[in-house]
């Protein structure tokens, strides 16, 4: 039997403190599901920068209806060596050719599937709105209409797709899963690196030992998830060099920016680590792509991280001709910022104790020595 001893001194107090746990879980449950239904429940493009290839007599009316309904803005372009030009610059998503016969559209799976998806629907449909068109001018002129428009009419254009993703990533989570690695090992070096650091006395040296091995691991780090990505057959070739770069710079900045709140505010900061990864992957624009995502959720998800390393991983991997100054410097800051915070919260540290040290006095050092 046990003893009385073994009893909590305040067993309505465990009560509460048991219940307030089972609220606070379903909070941050109700939470969390909310906030991932609510950017990826029902992903649809919001001005989705396509383009087309049309006669001037029939420019307005194609790019009206590409333009209605707020899901696509269309951009025309003179010829089809122009249109595809801007796809692999990422100017556009795709386009479609409508002065040939019949008329062809152009896709970048690479850019998201679900983007050349939606494109395929779209302009399938405006292909046979065209062609209906025809058909009922035909009928009111009592003309015949031919086989071969009405051929047109149920067939969907034919599709080439301009930048392609590997036949080992038809799907195009991959660049998903190589952010979501890159952050998840990026926070848990800053949080371990933290830890140890904690345990040593700040000081300048403490600051760049804690830099250069911040920027060592970044780099191992960066290695390691391109050796994963060829060993699953994702890396196009001649991209080794510019795909390494792009995740160095994820590493570091993610690394980076986690290690310098730690500095800051303490144990506590590794939290923003964890935001990333809970908050900032669903909005990076690697699995949903940002410009079907909410517009506060699209600018957001860009100005993280995350999501700046999702576009530059992509346009690195698929897109060399794409402008990539943004990512790079939103990368660059959070990087920059981070790692200036270690350095200069050790280099701070170190200095408040030697003042510390300067400032004893001699009956203080009578009082610390005497028995």
């Amino acid at each position: 039997m046990s003893s009385t001893d073994d009893r909590p001194s305040r067993p309505w107090l465990l009560r509460w403190a048991v219940l307030g746990l089972i609220v606070a879980g379903g909070i941050i449950q109700i939470v969390m599901s909310a906030y991932y239904l609510s950017v990826a429940h029902a992903p649809q493009p919001h001005d989705l920068p396509v383009g087309f290839v049309a006669a001037p007599a029939d420019a307005a009316k194609v790019q009206a209806a590409i333009d209605s309904g707020g899901q696509f803005a269309a951009r025309q372009y003179p010829s089809v060596d122009a249109l595809t030009a801007a796809i692999r610059s990422k100017d556009v998503f795709g386009g479609l050719d409508v002065t040939a016969a019949p008329p062809h559209l152009y896709v970048a799976s690479a850019a998201g599937p679900a983007a050349a998806a939606a494109l395929r629907t779209a302009f399938t449909t405006v292909v046979q709105q065209q062609t209906a068109e025809q058909v009922e001018k035909l009928s009111a002129a009592g003309q015949p209409v031919p086989p071969a428009t009405v051929q047109q009419l149920t067939t969907p254009p034919a599709v080439t797709d301009v930048v392609a993703l590997p036949p080992d990533d038809r799907s195009g989570a991959s660049i998903g899963l190589l952010v979501q690695a890159l952050a998840i090992g990026a926070t848990v070096a800053s949080i371990g690196l933290g830890r140890i650091g904690a345990r040593t006395t700040r000081s300048l040296l403490r600051g760049v030992g804690h830099t250069a091995t911040l920027l060592a691991y970044a780099a191992a780090s960066a290695a390691a998830v391109l050796v994963a990505a060829h060993a699953f057959g994702v890396v196009p070739a001649g991209t080794d060099s510019h795909l390494f770069r792009a995740f160095l710079l994820v590493s570091v900045a993610i690394t980076g920016s986690v290690a310098g709140v730690v500095a800051l505010i303490g144990p506590v900061g590794s939290f923003l680590g964890t935001a990333y990864f809970l908050f900032g992957v669903p909005i990076s624009g690697a699995t949903v792509l940002a410009e079907f995502l909410p517009p506060v959720a699209r600018v957001l998800g860009q100005i993280l991280p995350t999501g700046a390393g999702a576009t530059l991983v992509r346009d690195s991997l698929y897109f060399p001709d794409a402008p990539i100054t943004r990512p790079i410097v939103t990368l660059s800051l959070y990087a920059g910022v981070g790692l200036l915070l270690v350095l200069v919260t050790n280099a701070l540290g170190n200095r408040s104790r030697r003042a510390s040290l300067l400032h004893v006095t001699p009956e203080s050092e009578e009082q610390s020595t005497s028995p």
